[in-house]
């Protein structure tokens, strides 16, 4: 009779790359509501830069789980600034 091998042992998940993906919802959240503020170019284009994000997060989930939580936050500077950088220069707001 054969031994069986000893069980493989596993890596903790580490909870980054999940705090990073929700990050990047809520991202999406704002920049859908970005919409009531700002040009529907500006929104549109602010969807194509989380598109990219996102295809980087989950590019990076194994590898650099780490990263993820930094990206969302760069992204959430980058709508933040747009928005507010269009609504300081060129009048954006509700209406």
């Amino acid at each position: 009779m054969s031994a069986l091998p000893p069980p493989r042992v596993r890596n903790r998940a580490s909870p980054w790359p999940f705090v990073g993906m929700a990050g990047l919802v809520c991202v999406l959240f704002l920049i859908g509501a970005s919409v009531l503020a700002t040009p529907w170019f500006v929104v549109a284009g602010l969807a194509v830069v989380w598109l990219v994000a996102f295809a980087v997060a989950v590019r990076w989930w194994t590898p650099h789980p780490n990263r993820l939580p930094w990206l969302a936050a760069g992204l959430a500077a980058v709508w933040f600034a747009t928005v507010a950088g269009g609504a300081a220069l060129f009048g954006w707001g509700p209406g």
